[in-house]
């Protein structure tokens, strides 16, 4: 299994929103979330690897199947936009790159199957930036 390495400030607000999301979603919802939370590695932001995927990240995957090529930036809920490409820390494909590095594969369930990602890039992480309160 691959090591999932999380901010201890993005620990703490995941918690936090999985809490207030169990009282109003479905509990598939939370999940996936909650099992990366459970597993992770927690590591200060001032010593994330510039290649893990972190909240308010930048990131380029490339879908296995297809080989299409997708960018997106992971955010919190009340932030995601599809239209922007902004994708929610809950959505399957935002929990499954969460804490992963460039190179590693993810899968995610989808409505026809599972697709599967390779994480080609980290175009833009926060803590590599200095910006550490995003």
């Amino acid at each position: 299994m691959n090591s999932v390495f999380l901010t201890e400030q993005d620990y703490e607000r995941l918690h936090l929103l999985v809490q207030a999301q169990r009282s109003v979603a479905p509990a598939l919802v939370v999940e996936g979330l909650c099992k990366e939370l459970r597993t992770a590695t927690l590591i200060p932001a001032e010593q994330v690897p510039v290649d893990v995927v972190t909240m308010n990240s930048q990131v380029r995957l490339r879908e296995k199947k297809s080989g299409t090529v997708m960018d997106l930036t992971l955010v919190y809920p009340k932030n995601a936009d599809v239209a922007t490409r902004k994708i929610s820390v809950l959505a399957p494909v935002g929990f499954a790159i969460l804490g992963r590095k460039v190179g590693q594969e993810v899968e995610c369930p989808a409505p026809r199957g599972t697709l599967q990602y390779q994480i080609e890039e980290v175009m833009y992480q926060p803590e590599a930036a200095g910006d550490f309160n995003l």
